[in-house]
């Protein structure tokens, strides 16, 4: 047995055989052309069948992955219409008088290192798109048939890397999964695979695949491990892992598109806890209502520099956009405690867990959090977004967010960038914020329940202390008169209230929380279906 291990780009388990897939070499050459206005011609004919074949792409992927996952081919039509990259087709034909085909050959290699060469990450993947719609118009040209991933059974595809255009060719009655020796979590074929619910890996370092062709192999989607001839053992407990999976995905196929309702009416929001735009296809996966806590912290801790405006916004923008109008929570800057960034340069401290930690460093360092707001209010314009803020203990706190929010809107309209108004809220992860809850109601939009620290702070114990666990008690009488305080008076108030710590996926104390008729539970995606199958079975009038 041979293990290899990448990064998953969808969760799941595939066993079968693998049939590698190669691309087609295009060589091209150059040749001298005597009439350069015929070869331009001959060109755009390609160029507009190329773009044909997109819509028809484009078309089929509506179908079967809804108008977001299609996108990237109207983004290839597009980018078949750029100026710029007809412009230089058209001079390397004129000036150089070659063939089409050697023009659009360079024409891609210029384009693709001028991308690859950025330091955003979006722009970055574009690189990849421009290879891909330049292959297309090449194969047009030539006069073959695009290539095509075909199968007689049943297979683990295994490739270098697959285009957008190659993933959603894809058979998928006849595709287990997919594994790739290159390729990004952020690229449009990894948002295309996990919409299609298709187990897959990337960036699996692998010398001669091809020699793999037929071979029995299993995908493990959740430990990112690909196994090559597996043992016996293996195979059995990979077997039952995908047994438990199946059993899983039944009940979420019976519970999607389901109202979050109990026997006798009482409604509750069901949203998604997520780290990055990677956990987004989780979200849509899982069928989750919005997203109750985006920690925009790993935007700073996956980086060496302090994320721009722009690196930002786009993130947010993503989000947004991907939610399609649901409501998406994204929490402010919550650096500090176990979460360590270098370039922060912070002082070592006694007791972190209670010291310079998330609002106080950005009440502190006002330009940092500044750069965050003007993102996530510029991306407002393309969803349905809310604001929250962690660690509140004081109105004083609340009343210096709020005033500094004002001094944003107003640099954005002196700028003209849109922006929309958001709702504001505050994280009660303190006690002091829970005991003074019904004066920060009446400065805010909602609250969001954080039970991990609520419980750390409250029984005086440093949750990740491992010899303290024992004494660590969520359900403490405390914290749960802590919570039903909280929302008695977010609803006197006449704002919403959720929980969003890992309380919230807790099935023992969801009917607990239904009767303190808390509005909302964020929990991580996996747990959605769960908590919806006990809420539709509680009948609160009975309790």
């Amino acid at each position: 047995m041979i293990t290899y291990t990448g990064k998953t780009v969808f969760n799941g388990i595939a066993i079968g055989k693998i049939a590698v897939f190669l691309k087609k070499d295009k060589q091209v050459k150059r040749h001298h052309i005597e009439d350069t206005e015929k070869e331009w011609i001959r060109f755009n004919k390609a160029k507009d069948a190329a773009i044909g074949q997109l819509k028809e792409l484009h078309d089929k992927a509506v179908l079967e992955v809804g108008s977001d996952g299609a996108a990237i081919f109207e983004v290839h039509q597009m980018m078949l219409e750029d100026l710029d990259y007809l412009d230089s087709v058209k001079n390397i034909i004129d000036t150089q008088s070659v063939n089409a085909e050697y023009a659009v050959a360079v024409t891609a290699d210029n384009f693709y290192h001028i991308f690859a060469s950025m330091e955003d990450a979006y722009m970055k993947e574009r690189a990849a798109d421009v290879k891909d719609i330049s292959e297309r118009v090449l194969s047009t040209l030539s006069g073959e048939v695009s290539d095509n991933i075909l199968t007689r059974e049943p297979s683990i595809i295994l490739a270098d890397d697959l285009a957008p255009s190659e993933t959603v060719q894809l058979d998928k009655s006849k595709v287990l999964a997919f594994v790739t020796v290159h390729g990004s979590t952020n690229s449009h074929t990894a948002i295309l695979a996990r919409t299609m619910n298709i187990p897959a890996l990337i960036n699996v370092p692998m010398e001669d695949y091809e020699e793999l062709n037929g071979k029995l192999a299993i995908v493990d989607g959740f430990s990112g491990t690909l196994y090559i001839d597996p043992d016996e053992t293996t195979y059995e407990n990979m077997k039952e892992k995908q047994e438990l999976d199946r059993k899983k995905k039944e009940l979420l196929t019976e519970l999607k598109d389901k109202e979050n309702i109990t026997l006798d009416g009482q409604r509750i929001d069901l949203f998604a806890n997520i780290g990055s735009t990677g956990d987004l296809a989780s979200v849509i996966q899982n069928d989750a209502g919005g997203i109750g806590l985006f920690r925009s912290e790993f935007l700073y801790l996956e980086k060496d520099h302090y994320p721009t405006e722009e690196e930002q916004f786009q993130a947010y923008k993503m989000v947004a956009e991907n939610m399609a109008g649901k409501k998406v929570i994204i929490r402010t800057l919550d650096i500090g405690a176990d979460k360590k960034v270098a370039y922060f340069n912070m002082e070592k401290e006694e007791n972190p867990a209670m010291g310079y930690r998330a609002i106080r460093i950005c009440l502190d360092r006002t330009e940092i959090f500044k750069t965050q707001l003007r993102a996530l209010l510029r991306a407002s314009a393309y969803g349905n977004i809310a604001v929250m803020y962690p660690m509140i203990i004081s109105l004083e706190e609340v009343l210096e967010i709020k005033k500094i929010v004002e001094e944003v809107k107003r640099e954005l309209e002196e700028e003209k960038l849109p922006y929309k108004e958001v709702e504001q809220g505050i994280m009660i992860e303190t006690p002091a914020a829970a005991v003074i809850s019904d004066i920060l109601a009446q400065e805010v939009d909602f609250f969001s329940i954080g039970t991990n620290d609520l419980t750390q702070y409250t029984l005086a114990i440093d949750r990740q202390n491992t010899k303290l666990e024992k004494h660590y008690d969520s359900h403490h009488p405390a914290i749960l008169r802590l919570i039903k305080m909280i929302a008695d008076n977010a609803h006197q108030a006449g704002i919403w209230v959720g929980i969003c710590g890992e309380l919230a996926a807790d099935s023992s104390l969801t009917e607990t929380f239904l009767k303190m008729k808390i509005d909302e539970l964020s929990v991580s995606p996996s747990y959605i279906y769960p908590l919806r199958k006990k809420i539709r079975e509680t009948d609160i009038s009975k309790l």
